[in-house]
């Protein structure tokens, strides 16, 4: 597979290899790496049974993506290292069915993508010998999963931006104790300060040559195509596959995906692309409903997010949506022939972690809960088969909400339980690209 950028109407830039993309981040051109051509892989996809594991998945699709920079050996040792976790697939009722992907180290769905980008440029890093540094903006999770994914490596340096006031205690335990390699900076303004300063990095040409500067954020292509593979496996696992390993074909399911920067579902409509059979997905977003929006009318109008329970959702402008845009070529027709969009308030978000928990025992997340309701208002019987919500991270991440929700105190994982006994370590900056410019010029 290589890799393109441009937005539409411009000139693609030249095509790239995957290693090229990994360590760029941003191409060039201040656009996103793209696939130049999407592989058909629905054979493969269809070899994949309710029984195949999750690393089987992973490595298989690995390898049929990035050969010849990948064997299948290679392959297969990339998907042990990067997953000693997997999702988990459970039934919320009859109908809609909970993609857990919070069992890695930071207890969020970032874990798949950080980890997969971490064991990669390691292994590039191991034969080149030479230093990067990392910058990353966050608006929660995507922070501590970079932070526990890169630290102590070595000729690594992470750098991560992130809004002060606007993620949960527990993410900013996370990725502001760590120290060594990691690098906290906590930002006076919002997600989207964070991103523009990140991005306006990027396009700094003698800072990226001075610092070696690669991003970890879903602008990465690296980061996005491992969150495609727990696609392809909840598809096969959902019981959806017709037939043992190597049978006939998949009924189509559909998926409801929390969106915020757009990069876990683009992922989704890439598995898509590639031959997975899916019938729908729907953008479940809060109030920042840019992407909804657009499906209703074909105009995209960003603007400045607004703070929500959800935060990890807060992002008014979606970075993604450059690549959505690209694989349908502008329309937004064909898009909304696949894609829905729905949004949800704080007060309908509190009022389905209640419901569900009161009628399953089951304790969500603000984020999942965003899932939950969108997907509970999509008619009965349709999109139709398997209805699958991604459940993205574990509720005790948002202890204060969850506890408003439900009158109850979530269980702490070990991991989070020991975050939150560390000291936090931050440097606080003004949402200004010259304080960003500075911090970095000292770390060279």
């Amino acid at each position: 597979m290589k890799f393109t950028s441009g937005v539409l109407g411009a000139p693609v830039g030249a095509p790239v290899p995957f290693r090229d993309a990994l360590f760029a981040g941003l191409a060039p051109d201040g656009t996103l790496y793209r696939p130049v051509a999407m592989p058909d892989l629905s054979r493969l996809f269809a070899s994949f049974g309710p029984k195949t594991s999750f690393r089987d998945v992973a490595a298989a699709t690995l390898a049929a993506l990035l050969t010849p920079e990948l064997s299948a050996a290679e392959a297969r040792d990339l998907a042990e290292r990067a997953f000693p976790f997997a999702p988990v697939l459970r039934p919320l009722d009859g109908r809609i069915l909970l993609l857990e992907l919070f069992h890695g180290p930071t207890c969020a769905f970032k874990d798949f993508g950080a980890r997969f980008l971490a064991a990669s440029m390691e292994r590039f890093l191991r034969k080149e010998k030479r230093r990067i540094t990392i910058l990353v903006a966050t608006s929660g999770d995507t922070g501590s999963a970079v932070a526990h994914a890169f630290h102590g490596m070595d000729n690594i340096q992470v750098v991560i931006l992130y809004p002060s006031g606007r993620v949960s205690l527990l993410q900013e335990k996370q990725l502001t104790t760590l120290g060594g390699n990691v690098h906290a900076l906590e930002v006076e303004g919002s997600f989207d300060d964070c991103q523009r300063m990140a991005k306006e990095a990027f396009r700094d040409v003698d800072l990226r040559a001075r610092l070696t500067l690669t991003s970890a954020n879903s602008i990465n292509i690296g980061r996005l195509l491992p969150q495609s593979l727990y696609y392809i496996w909840a598809s096969a696992a959902s019981g959806a596959a017709s037939g043992a390993a190597g049978g006939g074909p998949q009924e189509a399911v559909s998926f409801c995906v929390p969106s915020g920067n757009f990069g876990n579902l683009t992922a989704g409509v890439y598995a898509w692309s590639w031959g997975l059979p899916v019938r729908a997905f729907l953008a479940a977003t809060n109030t920042n409903d840019v992407v909804p929006a657009y499906l209703k009318d074909g105009m995209f109008r960003p603007r400045p997010s607004v703070a929500t329970l959800s935060n990890a959702m807060d992002v008014g402008n979606p970075s993604n949506f450059e690549r959505l845009l690209a694989l349908f070529d502008g329309d937004c027709g064909k898009m909304g022939a696949l894609l829905r969009g729905d949004s949800v308030s704080d007060g309908e978000t509190m009022e389905e972690m209640r419901a569900t928990f009161e009628a399953t025992g089951i304790v969500v997340d603000p984020h999942t809960a965003v899932g939950i309701r969108a997907a509970r208002r999509l008619p009965a019987g349709t999109p139709g088969g398997p209805l699958i919500v991604l459940s993205t991270a574990h509720p005790a991440k948002f202890m204060e909400t969850v506890e408003r929700a439900i009158g109850q105190t979530p269980e702490l994982p070990e991991a989070l339980r020991r975050a939150m006994e560390l000291p936090k370590r931050s440097v606080r900056i003004a949402p200004r690209m010259a304080e960003l410019s500075e911090y970095l010029k000292k770390l060279s």
